[in-house]
């Protein structure tokens, strides 16, 4: 089993490297043994910029939850299952919190994992399992997990980064997912050519505009609440998303008209200061004043939204996480070790736990608000 399953991801490798294009000079931490790819690392980093909050003194988000009322950050009733695959993609855009790439192969999820995850699941009341990565879809388990969350009755999401519909062995998914009423939330980073390809890669707007007109084909983003086709966008550079509602009427109709390409609605996600984002924001000197911004943009009232209070996150190697953002920083349920394993699940320890935060969590509560399914106020 060990070998078949090492045989697969090898040559999902070999596809990868081969799709992702020469012209796309991003490497991952990992590969580039940047001092970022450790997770401490970026944690000092972040502790470490000079910010102040509105009191004058060091932002600290525990401060501002006190402030706002809400301290300690509490769950509230569990409604999402996350599950991320694996670091394995065959994209390293410029703004991936995860780190995911090519070289990501040691990182997917193994089979009793993927068993130990859905035997969890039976314990949970969850209505949706939000299956990610890196490209969720190069692990060899994805589409058993799909079918065994559909037989479930789970709402079941495919985080797709849309060019890997194109390699040859999943271009038939479009329909797979289709006949499963799996929803598709597709990121792009721009609704142009140009700001799409600066932070994934030259050539990726026009790889992702066939993979719409694939996903259309296949009944997306008609309406139809089976084949449900979301966008989720972020900011290029160091602003706040743009506001949700207008920005889904402008993307409508510019890709109606430009492309006559159709999707059913759209998120806005703020970018989170880690991973190759944070690098990006140390690089061009924007750390600071993107950390004031968030800082400065703190709203009480996106907290009840907030996903970690909703939301279990599971790694690949099964750890337990409050949200996608902590496991990338391995900042695990609380207190540490006593959610060790996804396969020690207990969910009546989840449910009573304090949530793990840091400054990293003023990304969630600016503005509009951040979460995996978009704006929270």
């Amino acid at each position: 089993m060990a070998g078949r399953l090492a045989a697969q991801v090898e040559s999902a490798h070999d596809e990868n490297v081969s799709e992702a294009s020469s012209d796309t000079k991003v490497l991952s931490l990992v590969r580039r043994g940047a001092p970022l790819a450790s997770s401490e690392t970026q944690l000092r980093t972040l502790a470490g910029a000079r910010v102040t909050d509105r009191m004058g003194q060091d932002a600290k988000f525990e401060r501002s939850l006190t402030s706002a009322g809400r301290s300690p950050l509490i769950p509230g009733k569990l409604e999402n299952f996350q599950i991320n695959l694996g670091r394995l993609c065959n994209m390293t855009c410029r703004h991936c919190h995860v780190d995911a790439g090519p070289d990501r192969t040691g990182e997917m999820m193994n089979r009793e994992t993927v068993d130990a995850c859905l035997a969890a699941l039976d314990r949970t009341d969850c209505h949706t399992v939000d299956i990610t990565g890196g490209a969720p879809e190069l692990n060899p388990h994805f589409r058993d997990l799909v079918d065994e969350c559909v037989r479930r009755g789970k709402h079941v999401i495919d985080r797709c980064n849309l060019t890997v519909l194109l390699l040859p062995k999943y271009r038939d998914l479009p329909e797979w997912l289709g006949e499963r009423g799996v929803e598709i939330v597709c990121s792009l980073p721009h609704v142009r050519r140009s700001g799409t390809d600066a932070q994934r890669g030259t050539g990726t707007y026009e790889r992702s505009i066939e993979a719409l007109r694939m996903l259309n084909t296949a009944g997306y983003g008609g309406g139809d609440s089976r084949r449900v086709l979301t966008f989720v966008t972020n900011p290029i550079g160091a602003f706040l998303a743009p506001e949700q509602a207008a920005t889904e009427r402008e993307w409508k109709a510019e890709f109606a008209n430009r492309y006559e390409v159709r999707f059913d609605r759209l998120i806005a996600l703020n970018n989170m200061p880690i991973s190759r984002f944070l690098e990006w924001l140390v690089e061009s000197g924007n750390l600071e004043s993107y950390l004031k911004r968030l800082v400065a943009s703190f709203n009480p009232a996106t907290i009840d939204g907030l996903m970690c209070r909703n939301t279990i996150s599971v790694s690949w190697d099964g750890r337990v996480f409050d949200c996608d953002f902590n496991q990338m920083l391995d900042l695990e349920s609380a207190p540490q070790g006593r959610f060790g394993h996804i396969r020690d699940f207990d969910a009546a320890a989840f449910a009573s736990r304090r949530i793990v935060t840091a400054r990293h969590c003023f990304g969630c509560t600016a503005g509009c608000g951040s979460s995996c399914k978009g704006a929270t106020a």
